[in-house]
């Protein structure tokens, strides 16, 4: 399998997660796609404006090799517009419902880092919350899904989607990252989350040079013992430094997931779910 190369060993953790009643197996890498449920998110193509095309996009994803999908109704691109927290309730629900009632088996992801949004999306059964502000933006975040068993996303942020560019300055970008990574691990066992997933927050806070140098660092960031999620999909660093479009910007996302999957990544968060999914399939080859 692609994760028992000998250099993930020399940080061992946990290799399943529970999802509900289910056990989701990481001992190989697993696929996150992305749904949008925006109109402002920063690949164009992947902006869903109705239900029936959240439907059609699901349908595919899953037909595609996803293991997960997660909703956002709150565009965290860079510069953002604000959404109202009932705008994005409004967004995401009837979707939610949707798609557990279609597909019932299929575990949800909710990317949102309001306490009110989660709330109302474990009611409707969502089994993981995404929050990209690893609780700082909304601390009461943790004890919803502390209540509700839902699995739980950390990702590192400063600031928030409307200022966080003004936020990327370091002087040692993995051990600072690491370090507030650590902080609110912390403060998420002590509310009783068991079930987490780190992310590196790569976009987010850091600019194209900082997203290289942390990379470098994948494997390293296994000395806080959990899972690792990487999120690159069409993001700028790739796209600004190949001068080409988001849109054009999947060889150069399949190329960097290809180098996260070997640095021991769990889980890829992307756009393009049968591209992620033939990297995983390819590189369980070498094993």
């Amino acid at each position: 399998m692609v994760n028992s190369r000998v250099e993930d060993k020399q940080f061992p953790r946990i290799k399943h997660l529970k999802l509900g009643d289910k056990i989701l197996d990481l001992s190989t890498p697993r696929v996150m796609g992305i749904l949008n449920i925006t109109p402002d998110s920063f690949y164009s193509q992947s902006r869903i404006q109705s239900d029936s095309q959240a439907f059609k996009v699901a349908e595919k994803m899953i037909n595609d090799g996803a293991d997960i999908l997660d909703l956002g109704g709150y565009s965290s691109r860079p510069g953002a517009l604000n959404v109202e927290e009932k705008e994005e309730i409004a967004r995401i629900i009837p979707i939610i419902q949707a798609l557990k009632k279609e597909f019932p088996s299929m575990p949800l992801s909710v990317d949102t880092f309001r306490s009110e949004v989660a709330k109302a999306a474990v009611n409707e059964g969502v089994e993981i919350i995404n929050d990209i502000s690893g609780g700082l933006l909304d601390p009461e975040i943790f004890s919803v899904v502390s209540s509700s068993k839902a699995a739980y996303i950390l990702m590192h942020m400063r600031g928030t989607p409307q200022n966080m560019q003004e936020h990327a300055n370091y002087s040692s970008i993995f051990s600072e990252v690491v370090g507030e990574i650590s902080v609110q691990l912390s403060k998420a066992r002590t509310s009783g989350i068991h079930d987490i997933i780190l992310d590196p927050g790569f976009g987010f806070s850091k600019n194209v040079e900082q997203n290289f140098e942390l990379m470098k660092f994948v494997r390293e960031f296994g000395v806080l013992g959990r899972p690792i999620l990487v999120g690159i999909s069409r993001k700028s660093m790739i796209y600004k430094t190949l001068c080409v479009t988001a849109e054009e910007s999947l060889n150069g996302t399949s190329v960097l997931n290809t180098v996260n999957v070997l640095k021991g990544a769990e889980l890829l968060r992307v756009h393009d779910v049968r591209e992620a999914r033939q990297i995983i399939t390819l590189l369980d080859n070498f094993s």
